[in-house]
């Protein structure tokens, strides 16, 4: 189960660093607030998941899942460039990940 809420809280950092783009420096109002909820939720979900997962394994894959999804979705939706480069440095950071999670007890 902790995983599971360690992954959920990786997701709902994507969301809030999206959240930030959109919010614009918090000027407007409602992509602010779903960004103040979003971090909320995720710094919950991280820490009721480090009550079993080891501190370094949890942390790293929280932010792993954060970076690639962020970079995935400025890809996507913000047209960043999505060069072989950043791609093999997302696919090291998906493998560090995995990594993680095969060696964690």
């Amino acid at each position: 189960m902790s995983w599971i809420l360690l992954v959920l809280a990786g997701l709902l950092e994507v969301v809030w660093a999206v959240g930030l783009k959109y919010s614009h420096g918090f000027t407007r109002l409602t992509p602010s607030l779903v960004t103040v909820v979003a971090m909320l939720g995720s710094f919950w979900l991280l820490a009721t998941a480090l009550k079993t997962i080891p501190l370094g394994t949890g942390y790293a894959v929280w932010v792993g899942i954060g970076a690639v999804g962020t970079a995935l979705l400025g890809m996507l939706v913000f047209k960043e460039p999505a060069t072989t480069a950043r791609l093999l440095c997302i696919g090291l950071i998906v493998a560090g990940i995995a990594g993680l999670k095969l060696t964690s007890t």
